[in-house]
């Protein structure tokens, strides 16, 4: 396995890197890159960026936003927090796998004295507190996961830089974001570092196998700026267009939230867009189009998606869950 540790602190590239990494040289090998954001909100693939941060806040404290090209919640970086990105293979009868890579995650804490577990769809949590979120993409054969250690953020502001929607906070059974977050760095030796701790990890992540450094050539540069520029810099990719809609439905469902926006003219569907925090391994992009053009009758609707890898699109959301979205 190679590894990369990433020394920008700029989430676009970051993003970039994590993109061109999996979609060119990852294709042929496995990695793991290490990497920092400063003073940003990652945005999940499927989301609806406005809804999710609170604009003002945001705005006033000069926060970068970006999406990345997986599912799942928004979350917040600081440079206290640490970033992975593992990119492998995967069993394609469990493409779904998230213990694959957590286990080995909770194994290198607790031989540093942290006892972590996984919880709920993708978190990782010590005392019942929540340090780490996780998420996956799929391309060509082969899976692109990686997850947040908040190692020693900023937790207060948390809470403030997202809007975090009351049905989530229901269903947790909370009362505050502040109140299920912690970091890491409060259970370890005093004095730890966040890059002291960085090689630790590393180093017990893998210490039975042989890594290689993998450095980046001045082609890999250039192509990663360009995607940096092309598509993480954008607007559009970060925000996107949203047009109105005459439907809308959301629920939230054991494996995440569902919320489907349609455009509905003489009983055909000619508009679709969906959003939520739910852990696809692709883009609903193609799915989106594949729906408009058709009746806007129950039937209809469910014989599509019937035809469909839903898992991909929606993770583990059942279909009766996904048609509950689309009809009222």
């Amino acid at each position: 396995m190679k590894y990369i540790l990433s020394n920008s602190f700029n989430p676009y590239f970051n993003l970039a890197l994590e993109e061109y990494i999996f979609k060119t040289v990852g294709a042929l090998e496995d990695f793991i890159i290490l990497w920092q954001n400063d003073n940003t909100i990652v945005i999940g693939r499927h989301q609806n960026t406005i809804e999710e941060i609170n604009s003002d806040f945001v705005k006033k404290n000069k926060i970068n936003v970006v999406r990345r090209i997986t599912g799942g919640g928004a979350v917040y970086h600081d440079l206290g927090n640490l970033n992975f990105s593992f990119i492998t293979g995967y069993d394609k009868n469990n493409m779904i796998d998230y213990k694959k890579y957590t286990i080995p995650v909770i194994n290198a804490l607790k031989k540093l004295g942290v006892n972590a577990q996984l919880s709920g769809r993708n978190d990782l949590t010590i005392d019942g507190k929540k340090f780490s979120g996780n998420a996956q993409s799929m391309h060509k054969g082969r899976i692109l996961h990686h997850g947040t250690l908040l190692f020693d953020s900023n937790l207060d502001i948390l809470g403030k830089v997202l809007n975090v929607s009351l049905d989530k906070i229901q269903s947790k059974g909370i009362k505050s974001v502040r109140s299920r977050v912690t970091n890491i760095k409060d259970y370890l030796e005093k004095g730890t570092s966040i890059n002291e701790f960085k090689e630790l990890l590393l180093k017990n992540l893998f210490e039975n196998n042989d890594l290689e450094e993998y450095c980046l050539s001045e082609d890999d540069a250039n192509s990663i700026n360009k995607l940096k520029e092309s598509k993480y810099d954008t607007w559009e990719w970060n925000y996107g267009k949203s047009p109105k809609f005459n439907f809308k439905n959301s629920k939230r469902f054991t494996n995440g939230k569902l919320e489907i926006l349609l455009n509905v003219n003489d009983g055909y569907i000619t508009e679709c867009k969906i959003y939520g925090d739910f852990l696809a391994l692709c883009g609903v992009d193609e799915l989106e189009k594949s729906i408009v053009g058709n009746k806007y009758e129950k039937g209809d609707i469910e014989t599509l998606l019937k035809n469909i890898n839903l898992t991909q699109y929606f993770g583990n959301i059942a279909l009766d869950e996904i048609l509950q979205c689309f009809f009222v």
